[in-house]
């Protein structure tokens, strides 16, 4: 009988465990993510949009000199401005030829710098949560983790960008000598 009495404290002391996480996002990370999203709007609106718009027109050109501009810059502002799942349609100024290649870099972008700018993908700050209380745990600063992942994941959506950009264009090549020697 006293373990069914154990079981039974456990089971509802979980939903308790539960409930207590709940309500620290309410008063914690809810209200700085809703301040953050009404922030990033009014820049947007002071900005203008058509400025935003603009980019990725000009992210879209040929040459090497506009891939840091379409794999590095646009998918960060697309992030910064649009947020997960909205970024993904700044893919449409870019020739066919380029958006799988963009998709790759922004869909990557949506993690590495939450620790500096939660609203981006408010869905997964409970993983950046859970690696600042690792790192707080080891005595160690946020701030420098969080500048360090949001740069490093620059850095790999750049090269992601690239390498998917080549991957593309090699299979849709093969597509297309498959296609006129079955022709």
């Amino acid at each position: 009988m006293e373990a069914l009495a154990q079981a039974a404290e456990w089971f509802i002391g979980l939903f308790q465990q539960g409930g207590d996480v709940f309500a620290s996002l309410v008063v914690g990370i809810v209200p700085l993510l809703i301040v953050l999203m009404t922030a990033v709007n009014a820049l947007i609106a002071l900005i203008g949009p058509e400025r935003i718009d603009r980019v990725g027109e000009a992210a879209g050109q040929e040459g090497l000199i506009w891939y840091p501009v379409r794999y590095a810059i646009l998918p960060f502002l697309s992030v910064f401005f649009l947020t997960n799942p909205m970024a993904y349609t700044m893919g449409r100024f870019l020739p066919e030829k380029f958006k799988p290649a963009f998709y790759d870099a922004a869909v990557s972008y949506v993690h590495p710098p939450l620790g500096l700018f939660p609203h981006i993908n408010p869905g997964e700050i409970f993983v950046w949560a859970g690696i600042a209380a690792g790192i707080e745990t080891l005595g160690l600063g946020l701030g420098d983790l969080a500048i360090r992942y949001a740069l490093v994941g620059l850095l790999v959506i750049f090269i992601r960008g690239i390498v998917t950009e080549r991957i593309t264009s090699v299979m849709w090549a093969r597509q297309e000598a498959s296609a006129e020697a079955g022709a």
